[in-house]
């Protein structure tokens, strides 16, 4: 039943979001309908040191990927193949 409350909370998700144009991530929005799903059973079951490192895991996701963009192009452009 807990797998099945967390699919469905993460399919609304997405659907809202993309009905009002708002760029999600599936695996975020899952992991998000996990935690949802554990709290509403009880708050201990949550492995929160887990849950901790998957929101740093999203906070830092973009940051780096940006900069391994720019590092990517900046060599790409160096060497002429651009």
């Amino acid at each position: 039943m807990g797998g099945c409350a967390a699919e469905t909370g993460g399919a609304i998700s997405i659907l809202l979001a993309t009905k009002f144009g708002i760029p999600v991530s599936t695996t975020h929005t899952i992991s998000g309908s996990i935690v949802g799903v554990g709290m509403a059973n009880r708050i201990s079951s949550v492995r929160w040191g887990i849950a901790g490192r998957i929101v740093w895991a999203w906070v830092l996701t973009i940051p780096i990927s940006a900069g391994i963009g720019a590092a990517t192009y900046l060599l790409l452009r160096l060497t002429g193949l651009d």
